[in-house]
C-alpha cells in the first residue's frame, strides 16, 4: 500500500509521528489519531483518539456486495471516512451524517525524474498484484507461445509462487519481488514496455491502478486492458497507449513496436497533491487548532 509510505512522509515532513502497525498491535497505541485502512474495524472502546477510516478500495468477489454490506453494518462510526472515489464511496453506500472526502491514488516524487537512458534489460514489466482475481495468467500465457516467447517479461510483485511454477519452463517469463516501493521506478526505467493488465470487471476497472500512474509518470510506453477508468482518464488528462483487444490477439511485438506513445504531465497526481485536496487535512484542523499543513 503505498499511500501508507506517502501519509508516513507528508506527515513527517509536518513533525507528526506516523506509526505504522498491523490490527492486532493497536492497543498498544495511544494516539491522537487513529488512521485504519479499511477493511473491518469493529472494536468498541472509550479511546478519545480521532478515528479516519479509509477505503480505498471495494470488496471483491465472491460476495463484494456482501463484504461491503458487512464492513458498512457492522465497522463502527468513525469521525471522518475517506473514499478513493465516488465509485468506492457508492459500494458502501454508508447512511449516516458522517463528514468524508476523497483520497484518489498517487504518484510518489521519485517517479517524476524520468532519466530514462539506461540499458533496457527487459521487453515488457508487469508491476503489482498477481492475486487469481486479477487473471493475470491470461496475460503469462500470451508470453508462453508465437513471437513472444523471444521478449523478455518481469513480473514485479510477490506470492506468485504458483504462477512461477506453472510457466517454469518459459525463461523469457521471469519474477522478482517484492522489493522495496522507492526501487520500483528503476525496474520501470530498465523495461522497454510497460503492461496494465486490469480484468474489466468490478471493482477493478472503476479504481485508479498505481502501475499506471508510475509508469506514465517515467514516460514509459503504456500497454493496457481497455476498460472504464483508463478511457476516462485518457479523455481528461490525454496519451496515448496501446490497447490490447479482450482475448488479447493484437499483443505482439510489431503491433506494439509501432504505436505511438504520448504522455500527459503527472504532477497534479504527486501524493502530496492527493492528499491536500483530499479535505482530511482541514478536518483535522477542525480537530486540532494547532496544526500547520
Amino acid at each position: 500500500m503505498p499511500e501508507i509510505e506517502a501519509y508516513k512522509k507528508f506527515f513527517a515532513a509536518k513533525e507528526i509521528d506516523a506509526i505504522e502497525i498491523d490490527g492486532e498491535n493497536r492497543e498498544e497505541i495511544n494516539a491522537d489519531i487513529e488512521w485504519h485502512f479499511m477493511g473491518t474495524d469493529n472494536k468498541r472502546s472509550t479511546s478519545k483518539s480521532v478515528i479516519i477510516h479509509e477505503y480505498a478500495s471495494a470488496s471483491t468477489a465472491p460476495f463484494s456486495k456482501a463484504k461491503n454490506l458487512i464492513k458498512q453494518v457492522y465497522n463502527r462510526k468513525p469521525d471522518f471516512r475517506l473514499f478513493l472515489n465516488n465509485y468506492v464511496k457508492g459500494e458502501f453506500n454508508f447512511k449516516d451524517n458522517i463528514p468524508f472526502g476523497f483520497r484518489d491514488m498517487g504518484i510518489d516524487e521519485l517517479f517524476f525524474n524520468n532519466n530514462n537512458s539506461v540499458t533496457k534489460e527487459f521487453d515488457f514489466i508487469y508491476t503489482g498484484s498477481v492475486e487469481p482475481e486479477r487473471e493475470i495468467e491470461k496475460l503469462l500465457t500470451r508470453f508462453s507461445e508465437n513471437d513472444l516467447t523471444q521478449k523478455s517479461l518481469l513480473i514485479l510483485s510477490k506470492d506468485f509462487s504458483k504462477l512461477a511454477a506453472q510457466f517454469s519452463s518459459f525463461s523469457n517469463i521471469r519474477f522478482a519481488g517484492p522489493v522495496p516501493h522507492e526501487e520500483v521506478a528503476a525496474y520501470i526505467r530498465r523495461s522497454r514496455f510497460c503492461i496494465n493488465y486490469i480484468p474489466d470487471k468490478e471493482p477493478f476497472n472503476k479504481q485508479t491502478p498505481v502501475k499506471f500512474l508510475e509508469y506514465v509518470a517515467l514516460r514509459t510506453p503504456v500497454i493496457s486492458s481497455r476498460y472504464d477508468w483508463i478511457e476516462q482518464f485518457q479523455q481528461q488528462y490525454g496519451g496515448n497507449y496501446f490497447f490490447l483487444e479482450k482475448n488479447l490477439s493484437n499483443l505482439n511485438w510489431e503491433n506494439v513496436s509501432a504505436n505511438t506513445y504520448t504522455f500527459p504531465d503527472m504532477h497534479s497526481w504527486s501524493w502530496d497533491t492527493q492528499i491536500r485536496s483530499s479535505g482530511v487535512l482541514e478536518f483535522l484542523k477542525s480537530k486540532f487548532p494547532g496544526l500547520q499543513f
